[in-house]
C-alpha cells in the first residue's frame, strides 16, 4: 500500500486548526464543567463536588440580577430582528434581480454600517434619540441598531441566492398559465425556503448575543448579555456559569431546530422533483 507523504502546509494548518478548536471550546467547556459544582463551590477550579444546586438556583431570587425578564427580552428582540430581517432581506433580494437608478449606492450604504464600529452606532442612536427627547427602549432604539449589524448580512445572503437562481423556474411555470404571486408563492419561495431560515437563524443569533450596539440604546432595561456583563462584577458563585451553559444549550438548540426544518424542506423538494 502507497502512503501519500504529507506537507508541510498539511501540518500547519492542522496545528492552526486545532488551535482555532481549543480556542473555540476551550472556554465553553471550562464553563460548562464549572456550572455543575457543588453547593459551597466557587468561581474556579477545583471542582468542590458535583451537583447540579446551581441550575435550581437560577430560578430562585437572585440578590443581583434578573435573569428571567432579560432573557425575554433578548429573545423577544431577537424575534424582532429576525422576522423584519428575513422579509427586508427578501424583498432586497428580489429587487436587485433588475438594475435600477441608485441601486449601487443603495448597496453600499446597506452594507456601510459593517464598517462602521458598533459602539460608534449605539452611541450615535443614543444621542439621536435623546435630541429628539426620546427615551432608548430595548424594542426601539436596541432594535434599530441591531437591524444595522443583522440586516447587511441578510441582504448578501440572499443576493448570492438570487445570483445563482435560474429565471428559467420562473419562465416555465408562466407557460403553464401561473400568474406573477403564483409563480412566487408555488415555485421561488419554496426553492429559497432553506436560505430563508438561514437569514432568520443569522439574524436571531447576532441579535441574541449583540452587547455593543446595545450597550447605549438598551434603556432602562438590559438585555441578556448587558445583564452578565453586569453580573460578573457582582456575582461571586457558578451561577453565572449556570446561566452561561442554559443560555449556550439554548442557542444550539436554536441552530439544531433550523437544520431540522431545512433538512426536512430539502426532502420535501426532493420528493416533488
Amino acid at each position: 500500500m502507497s502512503h501519500e507523504k504529507r506537507t508541510l502546509e498539511f501540518y500547519v494548518l492542522a496545528a492552526f486548526f486545532t488551535l482555532f478548536v481549543l480556542f473555540l471550546y476551550g472556554p465553553l467547556s471550562a464553563v460548562f464543567i464549572l456550572s455543575f459544582q457543588g453547593p459551597d463551590g466557587g468561581l474556579t477550579f477545583p471542582l468542590n463536588g458535583v451537583s447540579v444546586h446551581w441550575f435550581f438556583n437560577l430560578f430562585e431570587q437572585q440578590a443581583v440580577g434578573d435573569f428571567g425578564a432579560s432573557f425575554k427580552r433578548s429573545f423577544t428582540l431577537g424575534l424582532m430582528v429576525m422576522i423584519v430581517n428575513v422579509v427586508v432581506s427578501l424583498l432586497a433580494g428580489l429587487a436587485f434581480r433588475r438594475k435600477f437608478r441608485g441601486s449601487t449606492a443603495l448597496f453600499y450604504l446597506t452594507v456601510a454600517s459593517l464598517v462602521v464600529p458598533s459602539i460608534i452606532i449605539s452611541l450615535g442612536i443614543g444621542v439621536v434619540f435623546q435630541q429628539f427627547g426620546l427615551k432608548p427602549a430595548w424594542y426601539s432604539s436596541a432594535f434599530g441598531a441591531h437591524l444595522t449589524w443583522t440586516l447587511p448580512f441578510g441582504v448578501l445572503i440572499m443576493f448570492a441566492v438570487f445570483n445563482r437562481f435560474s429565471p428559467a423556474y420562473e419562465e416555465a411555470a408562466r407557460d403553464l398559465g401561473a400568474n406573477a404571486w403564483q409563480t412566487f408563492a408555488h415555485v421561488v419561495l419554496p426553492m429559497i425556503a432553506p436560505s430563508l431560515i438561514g437569514v432568520g437563524l443569522f439574524g436571531l443569533t447576532l441579535s441574541y448575543d449583540e452587547f455593543a450596539r446595545t450597550l447605549m440604546t438598551s434603556g432602562t432595561y438590559n438585555t441578556l448579555p448587558l445583564e452578565i456583563y453586569g453580573m460578573t462584577t457582582n456575582v461571586t458563585t457558578p451561577v453565572l456559569y449556570a446561566l452561561g451553559t442554559v443560555t449556550t444549550l439554548f442557542s444550539f438548540s436554536i441552530i439544531l431546530l433550523a437544520l431540522a426544518i431545512i433538512l426536512v424542506l430539502r426532502r420535501r423538494q426532493a420528493k416533488v422533483v
